[in-house]
C-alpha cells in the first residue's frame, strides 16, 4: 500500500504517505514530512481522534524510518552521502531550524568527525541552532521589556530600576 488512510467522523478522510516508501526518500525528507505535518496540518483535520492516530503514525516513522536512516548516514562510513545529507540539513535549518532538531543529538558527534567538510557542515547546523537560542531568549526578553516600558511610563517602577532592565536588555542583543 503506497498510502495510510485516517477516517474522520465528519466522512472525510486524511491521506498520508506510507512509511515503506518513505524508505527510499532522502535521508532528511522523512523528517522535513514529520515536521511539516505536525506544524501545519495536524491542527486542520478537526478531530481529535485522528489527530491521535496521525501523532502516533508520524512517532512510528520517526522511530522505524527517519532516525534509524539519518543515523545510518551520519554514522555511516561513506562521507560523500554524509556530506550530501549535512548540505540539505544545513540549508534547512537556515530556513526552518524546527525541522532539523532530529539531528542535534549527532551534531557533537559529527564536529569530532576527521572530514573537515563534515566539521565545517556539522558546525554551520550547530551554530544556526544556537543563533536560533539566541533569538529565542531575545524575544522573551524584548516581552518583558515592552512589559517594564508600560510600567514606567505609567509610574509603577522608578526611572533607576527601569534603566537597570534596559541595560540588561541591550547587553544581551548585542
Amino acid at each position: 500500500m503506497d498510502i495510510r488512510i485516517f477516517r474522520k467522523k465528519d466522512g472525510g478522510i486524511v491521506q498520508l504517505v506510507d512509511k515503506e516508501i518513505m524508505q527510499d526518500w532522502p535521508v532528511e525528507l522523512p523528517l522535513i514530512f514529520i515536521e511539516y505535518i505536525r506544524e501545519k496540518q495536524l491542527k486542520t483535520y478537526n478531530d481529535s481522534k485522528v489527530e491521535k492516530e496521525v501523532s502516533n503514525y508520524l512517532d512510528e516513522i520517526l522511530k522505524d524510518v527517519a532516525v534509524p536512516r539519518l543515523i545510518s548516514v551520519l554514522e555511516g562510513n561513506n562521507a560523500e552521502e554524509t556530506i550530501s545529507a549535512l548540505e540539505r540539513i544545513e540549508e534547512l535549518s537556515k530556513k526552518n531550524i524546527e525541522m532539523t532538531r532530529p539531528i542535534k543529538p549527532y551534531l557533537d558527534i559529527l564536529l569530532k568527525n576527521n572530514n573537515k567538510r563534515i566539521g565545517k557542515l556539522a558546525q554551520n547546523i550547530s551554530n544556526n541552532f544556537q543563533k536560533d537560542e539566541r533569538n529565542k531568549e531575545l524575544a522573551k526578553k524584548r516581552k518583558i521589556m515592552r512589559e517594564k516600558e508600560k510600567e514606567f511610563l505609567i509610574g509603577k517602577i522608578s526611572g533607576g530600576e527601569y534603566a537597570k532592565i534596559r541595560k540588561e536588555y541591550l547587553t544581551l542583543k548585542e
